[in-house]
């Protein structure tokens, strides 16, 4: 479950930071602060909002 839990949280940063133009300076240290991620979650979450943009995740 926890497992769950941490793949929606790194999703939710994602589709925020997918949203964000431009993309804020410093973005692992404020995803890592806004969404309680550690910072390989973090760099996830750059990787998946990458793939929200293109429209390669629904």
């Amino acid at each position: 479950m926890n497992g769950d839990v941490q793949t929606e949280k790194v999703r939710v940063a994602a589709r925020w930071l997918s949203e964000q133009d431009p993309v804020p300076p410093h973005v692992v240290n404020i995803l890592k602060a806004k969404f309680d991620l550690k910072a390989l979650q973090a760099c996830e979450a750059c990787k998946l909002a990458g793939d929200f943009r293109r429209g390669a995740v629904a």
